[in-house]
């Protein structure tokens, strides 16, 4: 029989820490609790499989504790997800470059919180057994073929240029995983070439309107970028 998969909330707020370990806890995850930053890093010296992680924090908050958890060897793979009462762009950025995997804005619907910790833990475990990306992507009546490099919508092939492709690509091969816009343009463009985050938005709205009626399938994440629907 599988272990449990373990994981850590970490919020100096006590209600949303027994909200968020009873609903995990009713789905099967072994549950281990701290309310700052440091305490957190202490009982991160046994590596859980997730850190849901409060913003702001005594002690140490949480952009310091997900610096640390990311440079630290043992912890550097374990996905990490935001919890943030706070409404600003700036902040989910910060997360997001930082290396958390996802952000939860307060306040937080559990059924919604045990769908991304799912999300995460299913795109960890994909990460660490280094499986390849599939050469065909579906998502509703949309086909990527990686491969050969075509879109089909429904039974029609529609052509996408090459950044479109690309973009769309990689949003799709990673689905639930919010990309920010600084990401897909050093993940595309790269760090060589001059672009801005103009740049993206252009192509997502050309993308969209590719799509038709599945452009649905990619989400805007507001004030911080992308991700593709599960």
């Amino acid at each position: 029989m599988p272990s449990k998969k373990r994981i850590l909330v970490v919020d100096d707020e006590k209600d949303i820490v027994e909200l968020l370990r009873y609903n995990l806890a009713k789905e099967g995850y072994d549950v281990a609790t701290a309310y700052n930053g440091r305490e957190a890093l202490d009982k991160s010296a046994n590596p859980p499989d997730l850190v849901i992680l409060d913003v702001m924090m005594p002690v140490l908050d949480g952009f310091e504790t997900c610096k640390k958890l990311k440079a630290d060897p043992r912890t550097s793979a374990v996905p990490v997800i935001f919890l943030t009462a706070s409404s600003s762009e700036v902040d989910e950025v910060v997360g997001l470059e930082l290396g958390a995997d996802d952000y939860i804005q307060k306040p937080i619907s559990p059924r919604k919180l045990v769908a991304r910790v799912k999300a995460a833990l299913r795109r960890a475990a994909q990460g660490g057994d280094e499986q390849p990306e599939p050469p065909i992507i579906r998502a509703g009546g949309v086909e990527i073929n990686r491969t050969n490099f075509t879109v089909r919508v429904g039974k029609k092939e529609v052509f996408f240029p090459r950044k479109e492709f690309e973009v769309l690509a990689l949003l799709a091969a990673h689905p639930g995983k919010v990309f920010s816009r600084e990401m897909l343009l050093q993940t595309i463009w790269g760090t060589d070439v001059v672009v801005i985050d103009r740049t993206i938005d252009v192509h997502i709205r050309k993308i969209r309107e590719k799509l038709g009626e599945e452009n649905t399938i990619i989400e805007t994440i507001k004030g911080v970028g992308y991700r593709f629907k599960e």
